[in-house]
């Protein structure tokens, strides 16, 4: 494990307001929004409360891991549908499934080194419209057809051509697919599982739970950050459409396992494929005193980690567990705590590995980390029963966090993911009165 001193010595960076849309669960067909009009309809809502324009930010900074064809630095995009002028300029970053996270600490880095006093950040996906490619073999057989010029030529490779070369590739799986240990991700959630002896039962009950939750947080309105969608046939989209409030375990127990023949891992306990777009102010203390902004909480440390992809789905573990040493702080004294649940295997398996002797010591610890209060972590139900848009979630989570801290007055909160390609990402945020 890294030693190191706080991350953030330079000014202190505020989250001062947010929102996002609602997340929308991917069904048989694209989704009825891209990715930008995602990101457009939540920064507008957010824009229009604001006492100043959007040419005043400094940057913007936007999380998507799969931008489509006609949205290339999709931020660029999004920050001049939202009126912030020519004279803004903006990035896309993509870190997998914390991108939303990257965008923010990126954001945020910018604020602290002085280069920047008000950001826009955060992240968003259209899942449902990742596309289908052509084969390698189509591909081979389509460049050497535009490369055949005499029509006797062309004609002679256009013999060539057979039906298999038409078999689409599916980029959604291939992005969720590790190419160095060759696993997808459910896969890698599997290995977790295996590794701490995680049952079905348990994966279930925890993506009931979730389900539960989430229904619970909409009838108390705890999701008050989320902005309706308007579609173009008048549909209008309020709340997260994915979560079942008819989520039973009998109902669980009769998916089959989709990633292994034997395995654990469903449809029914693994996230949400989804569509959706997240964003949070970030403003330095001279900027919160100048446009007198409140303040949702502050930025207090960073963490990103490494580790073996195979079990990417512990990441949480080895970016929490650094953050909280350097603040000499214990999991018991996060007051709200959100891991993001790519899988019930994989949160469960966090949980377990804070509670495992040998594993502790891999992350260089001489006991144990323990156990977070179950009734702290993702109090609102998570990823499973909302959604998860990879660029998104980042960015949700730490605006939830943000927003629960200011509803119940309570002090600290941990937002964190875990990354294809094994890393964690988390984040440490403190409510503040009185900038």
């Amino acid at each position: 494990m890294q030693n190191r001193i706080n991350q953030r010595p330079g000014r202190v960076v505020y989250v001062v307001d947010g929102a996002r849309t609602p997340f929308l669960k991917m069904r048989a067909e694209p989704g009825p929004f891209s990715a930008a009009d995602l990101a457009v309809t939540a920064g507008k809502a957010l824009l229009m409360r604001q006492p100043f324009s959007p040419d005043k930010f400094d940057q913007v900074v936007v999380g998507c891991a799969g931008p489509s064809e006609e949205e290339a630095n999709i931020a660029r995009i999004i920050a001049l549908r939202l009126g912030c002028g020519n004279a803004v300029p903006a990035f896309t970053v993509q870190r997998n499934c914390a991108s939303g996270l990257q965008a923010i600490d990126s954001a945020a880095q910018s604020i602290s080194d002085g280069r920047c006093e008000l950001v826009l950040a955060g992240g968003t996906e259209a899942m449902s419209r990742a596309p289908l490619l052509y084969s390698k073999a189509m591909v081979r057989w389509l460049a050497k057809l535009q490369q055949a010029k005499a029509l006797p030529n062309k004609m002679k490779t256009a013999l060539k051509f057979r039906p298999q070369f038409l078999v689409p590739v599916i980029a959604l799986l291939k992005g969720l697919t590790d190419p160095v240990v060759n696993l997808n991700m459910g896969q890698t959630a599997e290995e977790v599982a295996y590794r701490f002896g995680i049952d079905r039962q348990a994966m279930d009950q925890f993506a009931m739970q979730s389900h539960l939750r989430a229904m619970q947080g909409q009838a108390m309105g705890v999701f008050e950050e989320i902005t309706p969608l308007y579609g173009i046939d008048g549909t209008v989209y309020e709340q997260d459409d994915g979560i079942r409030a008819d989520s039973t375990l009998e109902k669980l127990a009769k998916l089959r396992p989709v990633f292994e023949k034997h395995g654990s891992v469903t449809a029914g306990n693994s996230s949400q494929i989804s569509d959706g777009a997240a964003f949070v102010i970030l403003a330095s203390e001279d900027a919160v005193k100048h446009y007198k902004l409140p303040v949702l909480a502050k930025i207090v440390d960073v963490e990103w980690a490494g580790l073996d992809p195979a079990i990417m789905g512990l990441g949480p573990v080895h970016a929490i567990t650094p953050i909280l040493q350097r603040n000499q702080l214990a999991l018991k004294d996060i007051d709200h705590m959100e891991i993001n649940e790519a899988f019930a295997a994989q949160v469960i398996g966090c949980l377990k590995a804070w509670k495992d002797e040998a594993y502790c010591q891999q992350l260089g610890l001489n006991t144990v980390m323990g156990e977070i209060d179950v009734e702290r972590l993702n109090p609102h139900g998570g990823a499973i029963a909302i959604g998860h848009p990879v660029g998104a979630s980042g960015a949700r989570l730490v605006l939830h966090c943000a927003k629960m801290m200011e509803k119940n007055k309570t002090q600290r909160a941990v937002a964190s993911l875990c990354i294809g390609g094994g890393q964690g990402g988390a984040i440490l945020l403190e409510r503040v009165t009185g900038v």
